[in-house]
C-alpha cells in the first residue's frame, strides 16, 4: 500500500501499489495551478483511492477536469478528467515515499518552459499520450 497526504497533514490517503500512467506533466493547467514548471502524477482506479482523514476542497479547473486541494495549506492532490471518470490522477510528491512511483514519461511537452532541460531519457509526448 502507498500512503500520502497534504503538507499540513490535515488530509491523509491510502491507495494500492497498482498505479499506472506515472508522468511528469508540463501542461498550462498543471503549471498554472501549481506555480511550478511541471507536476508529477500517477493514476489509480478511482475506487482504490481511500481517504483516511479530512476532506479536500474541490474546484473545476477547466471545462473537462476537477482538481482537489487542501483548503488549509494549498497542496494539490487529485485530477479527474470527465473523459476518464473511473481514473484519478494523484500528485506523486504527495506520497509519503514518492520514490516508490517514478515517472514513466513526460507529457504535454509543447507547453514546457524553455529553460527546463530534460536529460533522463524517458519517452516524451508533445501532448497527451493518446495524441502523441
Amino acid at each position: 500500500m502507498l500512503t500520502g497526504g497534504y503538507y499540513c497533514k490535515a488530509i491523509r490517503y491510502r491507495l494500492p501499489d497498482q498505479t499506472f500512467d506515472a508522468t511528469i506533466c508540463y501542461c498550462d493547467m498543471c503549471r498554472g495551478t501549481s506555480g511550478a514548471p511541471c507536476v508529477a502524477w500517477l493514476s489509480v482506479a478511482s475506487e482504490h483511492l481511500e481517504l483516511l482523514q479530512g476532506t479536500p476542497a474541490r474546484f473545476r479547473a477547466s471545462s473537462h477536469a476537477t482538481r482537489t486541494f487542501c483548503a488549509t495549506c494549498g497542496t494539490q492532490l487529485t485530477f479527474v478528467d470527465d473523459a476518464s471518470p473511473g481514473e484519478t490522477g494523484i500528485t506523486t510528491c504527495s506520497l509519503d515515499s514518492p520514490d516508490a512511483v517514478p515517472p514513466d514519461d513526460h507529457t504535454f511537452l509543447d507547453d514546457k518552459v524553455a529553460w527546463l532541460v530534460l536529460g533522463d531519457g524517458l519517452p516524451r509526448f508533445r501532448r497527451a499520450r493518446s495524441e502523441g
